[in-house]
């Protein structure tokens, strides 16, 4: 398997690190389809760019068991197989403290970041079984592992994501499939419109580096652990935080 063979799919393709990684991947080769909440949005990306014009795009609400699967079945159908899945789809939420905290936010959190997770990752293992090859990345957070104050259920969800990898991973380490997370700290992509400034500011000061992380360091990262290069990692959480992360 060579880059230029893959097959990949991008959720939350649209936008943000997402629609980097979509980049890099057409840069390696690559045939992608986005999977998008925000169909018309992918589309316009797509537009915008001509050596984006080869791909895929499928509305996709990733809280929706169904309408995953038949993204899944879209995509087969138009690319033939997919053999590297990146789960970018999440949202942010608001920020309050736990006792003013809205619980339709919180579910709505958890259903989109660790849910989702679980539909799209779902949705792709037994093709990959089937041909004994497949790379899954998905999007956690470095919220998930040192908690953010003020950010309750975007710190428990993106927990969640990396402990479901994390027995993924496990599960399928008999075949020739890697599942991998990533934990990246903050980076300006819209994400940043949920939040309030308070809580940026609050991010941006935990970082050693000093800066928030561009989007094309991340797909650098997330495309070489989707790609034939990574034949060993799974199972494991690569830290993006600029010195943040402490353990």
């Amino acid at each position: 398997m060579q880059y230029s063979e893959t097959c990949a799919v991008v959720t939350g393709g649209a936008q943000g690190i997402g629609l980097a990684v979509v980049d890099d991947f057409l840069a390696k080769g690559a045939r992608v389809a986005i999977w998008d909440i925000n169909e018309a949005r992918a589309r316009e990306a797509v537009a915008a760019r001509p050596e984006r014009q080869g791909v895929t795009v499928i509305g996709c609400d990733v809280t929706d068991w169904e309408g995953v699967r038949a993204a899944a079945g879209a995509t087969e159908r138009a690319l033939g197989r997919i053999d590297a899945l990146v789960n970018s789809a999440g949202i942010a939420g608001p920020n309050a403290p736990v006792e003013s905290y809205d619980n339709d936010a919180w579910h709505r959190i958890v259903e989109i970041n660790l849910t989702g997770t679980y539909y799209v990752n779902k949705a792709v293992i037994a093709g990959m079984k089937a041909r004994n090859y497949g790379r899954i990345v998905n999007i956690a957070s470095i919220a998930g592992k040192e908690g953010n104050p003020n950010a309750c259920a975007y710190s428990a969800s993106k927990a969640g994501v990396i402990g479901f990898t994390k027995s993924l991973g496990k599960e399928l380490a008999g075949y020739d499939i890697a599942v991998n997370c990533v934990t990246p700290a903050a980076a300006r992509t819209p994400i940043f419109e949920q939040m309030s400034q308070e809580h940026i500011d609050y991010m941006l000061s935990k970082i050693p580096r000093n800066r928030f992380l561009e989007v094309g360091e991340a797909a650098s990262m997330i495309t070489w652990l989707a790609g034939p290069e990574n034949s060993f990692a799974t199972g494991a959480v690569f830290d993006l935080s600029g010195g943040r992360a402490t353990y």
